[in-house]
């Protein structure tokens, strides 16, 4: 007689075949696994997207720092002798104005004609002279370097031949120019003849020259040369001159100008920081300027910082709607002229005296 069957025995693993075996093995792994396998799945994908974001966010930092460096309204100097940096209406994107700087060595000279334009020649440093179709000047400029004194400027008319020979080891000189009308006078203009404002209160406090005024006898070029002390703010509150406004009676409000800064440091690690925006943000840029560089200002509002621990020096030329420097401030910080105290005791940086 038979053994009865034991229907647990008969379910046990170890009374199965082998193929039972292996299969009941498979579909242990299918029940049991597989959300371990879909965890581990995920994962995986978990890393695979962190790491596609993480590059997308590599890239789009090197891409605006790359923006950074390559900022169009930020202008480096091209070379150390020579015409150093050289900005034109073409290059600027722009209407009116060019600019250039140039050092020239003794026995250097420069030969030009300004044709339909009409130049503003500001002596940085050293001591040159010119001879031109207009007239002749010897020994124009005093001081060695922005630094060190006050400037001597010459304005050249359109239709003007000129050679510039330096009268000293080396001559530092900076030149605007602007398409013309009109006929005007060449002018020697000597350092006792550049009008000084102390502009601003306390940390905003900055000594401005005015080499080329409005209405200084000429179609539309204005000059302008700007100090600003350690730590402290210039162009400032923030301004603008983008849109041609006057009022009922004729006045300007504000001219459409397009502006050139171009910077030199007291020390050769020295910088000074610029924005420019406009009200809508639609152009924000922030620029590190420094010694010889350029910075454009075809619109917007454009405030000047200089780092602490060095002066700044910057030369505006202005050229646009009117001969004139009517301009507005932002209205989001036009109250800070209302908290200004006394002024910084450091400003005026140069003067007369220091000749």
């Amino acid at each position: 007689m038979s053994r009865p069957i034991n229907p647990r025995q008969s379910d046990s693993l170890f009374s199965r075949s082998p193929a039972e075996f292996r299969a009941y093995n498979r579909s242990f792994q299918v029940i049991w696994l597989q959300p371990v396998f879909d965890v581990i799945f995920c994962i995986r994908l978990g890393f695979c997207f962190a790491w596609l974001l993480f590059g997308a966010a590599v890239n789009l930092g090197q891409r605006s720092m790359m923006s950074l460096r390559n900022c169009p309204l930020h202008v480096r100097p091209r070379s150390a002798a020579g015409e150093y940096v050289r900005v034109t209406p073409e290059s600027a994107g722009w209407e009116h104005l060019g600019f250039a700087a140039r050092l020239l060595n003794r026995g250097e000279n420069w030969t030009a004609h300004t044709g339909d334009f009409e130049y503003g020649l500001v002596i940085l440093g050293g001591s040159c002279d010119v001879e031109s179709s207009r007239g002749n000047w010897a020994g124009i400029g005093r001081r060695p370097n922005v630094f060190a004194g006050m400037p001597y400027a010459l304005y050249l008319p359109s239709q003007t031949s000129f050679t510039v020979r330096p009268a000293s080891d080396e001559v530092d000189l900076a030149y605007g120019w602007c398409l013309s009308q009109g006929s005007h006078p060449a002018s020697l203009v000597a350092p006792e003849s550049v009008a000084v404002e102390i502009r601003g209160g306390g940390n905003a406090t900055r000594q401005i020259n005015s080499i080329l005024p409005p209405g200084f006898d000429c179609h539309r070029l204005v000059a302008v040369e700007v100090y600003t002390p350690s730590g402290n703010w210039s162009s400032y509150p923030p301004h603008k001159h983008d849109v041609h406004r006057v009022d009922a009676a004729g006045t300007i409000l504000e001219a459409d100008l397009e502006e050139i800064y171009f910077y030199k440091l007291d020390r050769p690690q020295g910088y000074a920081i610029q924005r420019v925006y406009t009200g809508d943000l639609r152009l924000d840029e922030t620029i590190v300027a420094r010694t010889n560089d350029v910075v454009l200002v075809p619109e917007g509002y454009h405030p000047v910082a200089s780092a602490v621990g060095y002066t700044a020096y910057y030369l505006n030329f202005l050229a646009g709607s009117a001969q004139s420097l009517a301009n507005s401030d932002d209205p989001d910080h036009s109250w800070v002229k209302e908290s200004w105290g006394t002024k910084d005791p450091r400003a005026p940086v140069v003067a007369l005296a220091m000749e």
